[in-house]
């Protein structure tokens, strides 16, 4: 659910509503299967990172019900006793577990009730109204980009408890050598932001125009092959490289290696869903926070790119290789959990950008060296919470998605965030350096 405009020029309104329609049915079959399990890992708390799953089934609902029924279809409020249970706003992770909250039975049975009834309000709703909640169904937008960014926290959780057999694998393409290891942009002035894509969230707008110097960008993510060049080098024991803050955080927590990493003897295993097995080489590294990966760019003779840096190597596009929507199983790109780990790197040549930049959509969100901060001209919309709440020098920012993100939920105008410390996430990095 990407080409929006494209969608209501060429089937009107009627079509539109059908493709949310069916969106709506494949997001909600995607968040059932996650949560596919006994009681007691649904409503068990893995991390005190992550919410139980259960929280977070029964939020995608109640989100819905605020925004599409109340908000949108004028519905009184189905359960409103709840709200403040679900409000991500009024209770941390870490305290979820002690609330009242929904059963796994209970839960099932409230979002399928308030689905039944956000489907009603499809069908009578207005697209071309010029309310922005309703105009283009950028309502319907919002909850299903929610509902699958929820998703990818489920899995995340799911790593987290090293149960096997919750999450299905599956096949990617191979690999291929790169090249050079580096691509060119040259100086010059991009457009930053989008104000054309239908549902891009409001810190992602407006567009406007900034001047960029030359640079040098990784044609491909960094390689776990090629990070653990920096392990075996003692870059973890090297306050050299490392932030004074990250060295610190490192230090303090016994951090030796990304994340869900262990060496027994002469090789490096992982743990990937419950499953143990070799680090693959060609992989791009995932489960690393961003100090470690500002950490490798020193130790390389490089630094992170800024998100300006990372979206001017996109070429100005919706995605790299232009404007077609992603799709599940697109040639461009690893998105949607078509498999449940990273493609090799050059595995999806198809999706490389103008500048022959590969990979900068799926595989692995990757670190910028950017605060996230609001663009000149932001306005807030449709709420405080989702963006302005964030602002300023505490979160970095993430681009590209990573292979657990579903294409409804990436562009490269698409901005995420998150603490530098966090690791649990599907995030990695590519390293720049300045022209000299």
């Amino acid at each position: 659910m990407t080409d929006l405009d494209a969608v209501l020029g060429n089937a009107g309104p009627t079509g539109l509503k059908e493709r949310i329609a069916a969106e709506l049915a494949a997001v909600r079959e995607r968040s059932l299967a996650y949560t596919d399990a006994d009681d007691d890992m649904l409503v068990r708390q893995h991390s005190p990172l992550m919410s139980p799953l259960v929280w977070d089934l029964a939020h995608v609902g109640n989100y819905e019900e605020l925004w599409v029924l109340r908000e949108v279809g004028g519905i009184e409020p189905l359960r409103p006793e709840i709200d403040h249970l679900y409000d991500a706003f009024k209770h941390p992770r870490k305290d979820r577990p002690s609330l009242p909250l929904l059963g796994p039975a209970e839960a099932r049975k409230y979002i399928s009730g308030v689905r039944g009834r956000v489907l009603d309000v499809l069908d009578m709703v207005d697209l071309a109204a010029p309310d922005p909640l309703r105009s283009g169904g950028y309502v319907f937008g919002l909850v299903l980009q929610h509902e699958h960014q929820h998703d990818e926290t489920m899995l995340a959780t799911l790593q987290l408890s090293r149960r096997p057999g919750l999450v299905r694998d599956g096949e990617l393409p191979p690999g291929r050598p790169a090249a050079e290891p580096e691509v060119h942009i040259p100086a010059g002035v991009f457009t930053m932001g989008t104000d054309t894509v239908a549902w891009a969230y409001d810190n992602e707008r407006p567009a406007h125009r900034i001047y960029l110097p030359g640079y040098w960008i990784d044609r491909r993510p960094v390689t776990n092959a090629a990070y653990l060049e920096f392990v075996e080098d003692g870059g973890y024991r090297d306050p050299r490289w490392w932030l004074p803050q990250g060295w610190e955080w490192a230090e303090r927590n016994g951090v030796e290696a990304p994340l869900y990493w262990t060496r027994d003897g002469d090789t490096w295993w992982r743990v990937r869903f419950g499953r143990e097995e070799p680090v693959p080489p060609d992989e791009p590294v995932q489960h690393v926070s961003w100090y470690e990966a500002d950490a490798y760019a020193r130790w390389a003779g490089k630094r992170l790119p800024t998100e300006a840096e990372w979206e001017k190597a996109c070429g100005g596009r919706t995605y790299p290789w232009g404007e077609a929507d992603p799709g599940h199983l697109g040639r461009w790109a690893n998105l949607g959990h078509r498999a449940a780990r990273p493609s090799p790197a050059g595995a999806f040549p198809d999706g490389a950008s103008p500048y022959g930049v590969e990979q900068l959509i799926g595989d692995v969100w990757e670190w910028t060296d950017s605060w996230f901060q609001p663009y000149p001209g932001y306005r807030c919309f449709p709420y405080e919470e989702y963006s302005k709440v964030f602002f300023g020098e505490t979160y970095r920012v993430l681009r590209g998605g990573s292979w657990a993100t579903h294409p409804s939920a990436v562009r490269t105008t698409f901005r995420n965030w998150d603490y530098p410390i966090r690791r649990q996430i599907f995030a990695g990095f590519r390293c720049a350096r300045s022209e000299e």
